[in-house]
């Protein structure tokens, strides 16, 4: 079971609002107001007190709110003091007298205008400021790539002897000539093969990566020489 805790604060508020309370009661007696009507005028002055400082923490013009709650403090304090020996409750002057009398309506108009008041909307919060582009990081270097290109279409090549010309020519044939477009793509594969493997490409090599015959690989092999 929780135990219950005291607090001092709570319990002054408590004492000082039943003391209040009693200084009320007795001076709207004192002032004609008898049985459960002189009751009544304290809960009317401190609610009045009680919703005046509700209003004026809820709301951001609280003008009307203070005003009421100056006027409820007023009541609550004066009849405070009043009951402190400054008047003689036996004998009520006719003023304070028409003051009890009419406070009931006054604290009635000023609790409706509380409750029925307007609250301000709330307000909408600014936009949050646009965030900074991230910085973009810093590139990297990036390492050298060597891209090779699909062999292009060997040209076609002229129609080879038939045997028997060979046999009759004593002197060998002259070496296959090489198209300058081919030669300079075959260029191209030999000094990407060296500086990717450090050799120098050879026939085979060459005649796989440019799809050409034996004969032409070894003219072109030997013109990159």
């Amino acid at each position: 079971m929780p135990r219950i805790r005291i607090d001092a604060v709570l319990v002054q508020a408590v004492i000082a609002g039943a003391l209040s309370f009693a200084h009320l009661h007795d001076l709207a007696e004192a002032a004609g107001q008898d049985g459960w009507k002189a009751w009544a005028y304290p809960v009317s002055v401190d609610l009045l007190l009680v919703a005046a400082w509700r209003r004026m923490r809820t709301t951001a013009d609280n003008r009307a709110a203070w005003a009421w709650f100056i006027i409820a403090l007023a009541a609550s304090l004066g009849a405070n003091v009043a009951t402190a020996g400054l008047l003689d409750l036996d004998d009520v002057p006719a003023w304070l007298r028409i003051l009890v009398a009419g406070w009931p309506a006054l604290a009635f108009l000023g609790g409706t205008l509380l409750v029925h008041a307007p609250t301000n909307a709330p307000s909408e919060p600014d936009p949050a400021p646009a965030a900074a582009p991230p910085a973009a990081p810093a590139a990297e270097p990036v390492p050298d790539v060597t891209v090779e290109r699909a062999p292009e279409p060997a040209p076609e090549l002229p129609p080879a002897p038939a045997p028997e010309e060979v046999a009759a020519s004593p002197v060998s044939a002259p070496a296959a000539a090489v198209p300058p477009a081919l030669l300079d793509h075959a260029r191209k594969l030999a000094d990407s093969h060296q500086a990717t493997t450090g050799s120098r490409i050879d026939s085979a090599t060459l005649r796989s990566r440019l799809g050409v015959p034996a004969p032409l690989a070894d003219a072109i092999t030997a013109q990159l020489a």
